[in-house]
């Protein structure tokens, strides 16, 4: 009867922890995290661009592709677990542009939740607790 009795208590202790778990989605400035030394250790030299930013005339299309990133949170504010969570999503894009032999990733655009957020200045990042995330969409070209 006891090991019943501990086991409905861990249950509902989970339970109302899982209920209050935290999912709070921020907006981050791009250009900023760009400038950083983290962003230029990380990425690759491969252009990005965001929205509807203007670039050259694309020669060929691979198509779009999405990637879904996620980080460790704990111990981290949520801008520091954002950034780099999407550092590792903008080099995700980068190095299947290179794989499919594109050399640039047009119309990038968050898509944190399957939800699409469209900015030229800005991405999408769900915080909580223990975990980050960024989703990205962009359409890999040739220059």
């Amino acid at each position: 009867m006891k090991l019943v009795y501990s086991a409905l208590l861990v249950a509902a202790s989970l339970t109302a922890v899982s209920a209050n778990a935290r999912d709070d989605i921020g907006k981050y400035p791009i250009q900023s995290l760009l400038e950083t030394s983290k962003a230029k250790d990380a990425l690759l030299d491969i252009p990005l661009y965001f929205a509807d930013q203007a670039h050259a005339k694309e020669s060929s299309k691979f198509g779009e592709v999405i990637t879904n990133k996620k980080t460790n949170a704990f111990n981290k504010s949520d801008q520091e677990a954002c950034e780099w969570v999407m550092l590792s999503a903008l080099k995700a894009l980068q190095e299947r542009a290179v794989k499919e032999g594109m050399n640039a990733v047009v119309n990038i655009q968050s898509y944190y939740k399957k939800r699409e957020f469209v900015s030229s200045t800005e991405y999408e990042c769900g915080a909580g607790a223990i975990m980050a995330g960024v989703a990205l969409k962009g359409t890999l070209v040739k220059l």
